[in-house]
């Protein structure tokens, strides 16, 4: 099968198309056709050595990707709940940018029909983030997130899962963003040296939570206007956070939640924002519209 992985760790020379075995799927786990993949930050940064705290060095060549949607081919030994042709989407184990990829079956859910694989492959990782972060604030009906770095995958969905949850959304974004952000039904703010002080005059009854989603000196900029650190949490930077008296998101990981984002996606509550769909050949391109930050939402791979 062809796949996009890193050859080995470095920057985006050391990135490749390659020719690989088709994997065949272990104790509990999916091979399936990939129709769709999920482009994160997480992805290029693994190319560059950052690993999550416990996770495995990786096995080069290491394909890119932790997220798909597509249809089942083969269920490995104990899977008894999916069968060939089932249409799914879940996170994958080994890499997701190829023609074939395994998933994990306890994280995969099927995929409504009324959602598209592009829209599927975007919720295992950033809508499944953006849920786990704001379901973990607790905020009551009427309270006001701030959503750091809303313009971004999570973002997106955390914003719309907010309003949702009928909570008030400001989010901190670049200046070109401010329509797209106001389109997410969330108050934008401008990033950058007085960020807190255009929260406030934006948000006068001050912000009960904090979702990050971009860590160092951008968190450290915002996390003053929280009164009650327990009420902060990023995704970004578990360092920072700590510091700063904060957590950082617990992942529920759980199937029920990846069929909480879907139901809410073929409802019309939430929508992924697929700003850029590029083919496997490109994967390169994919990249880099995430890796240098100009995405507007989420980036897939069609396969």
């Amino acid at each position: 099968m062809q796949a996009y992985a890193y050859t080995a760790l470095g920057g985006p020379e050391v990135e490749a198309l390659v020719e690989l075995p088709t994997p065949e799927p272990g104790p509990g786990q999916l091979r399936i056709r990939v129709r769709a993949a999920g482009v994160n930050p997480i992805d290029w940064k693994r190319r560059t050595g950052y690993a999550p705290p416990g996770a495995p060095a990786p096995v080069l060549p290491a394909v890119f990707g932790g997220e798909a949607a597509g249809v089942v081919e083969r269920a490995g030994p104990g899977v008894t709940d999916f069968a060939p042709g089932d249409e799914v989407f879940g996170q994958a184990a080994g890499g997701s940018y190829a023609e074939q990829a395994l998933l994990l079956a306890e994280l995969t859910a099927r995929k409504p029909a009324t959602v598209s694989f592009e829209d599927a492959a975007t919720l295992p990782v950033a809508a499944a983030t953006a849920h786990d972060a704001v379901v973990q604030l607790g905020l009551p009906r009427g309270a006001t997130v701030l959503i750091n770095g809303v313009g971004g995958g999570v973002g997106v969905a955390a914003a719309q899962i907010a309003r949702h949850l009928g909570l008030t959304v400001v989010g901190t974004a670049g200046a070109a963003k401010k329509a797209f952000v106001e389109s997410l039904g969330a108050t934008p703010v401008e990033y950058g040296e007085g960020v807190a002080d255009r929260i406030r005059a934006a948000a006068p009854q001050g912000v009960d939570g904090i979702v990050d989603l971009v860590g160092g000196p951008a968190l450290e900029a915002v996390a003053v206007l929280l009164a009650d650190r327990a009420r902060l949490v990023t995704a970004a930077d578990r360092a920072t956070v700590a510091k700063l008296g904060g957590v950082p998101v617990h992942r529920l990981r759980t199937r029920a939640v990846l069929e909480t984002v879907a139901g809410w996606v073929a409802d019309g509550v939430l929508d992924p924002k697929v700003a850029e769909v590029f083919p496997l050949a490109e994967a390169a391109r994919a990249l880099r519209r995430v890796e240098n930050g100009h995405a507007r939402g989420k980036v897939v791979i069609a396969v």
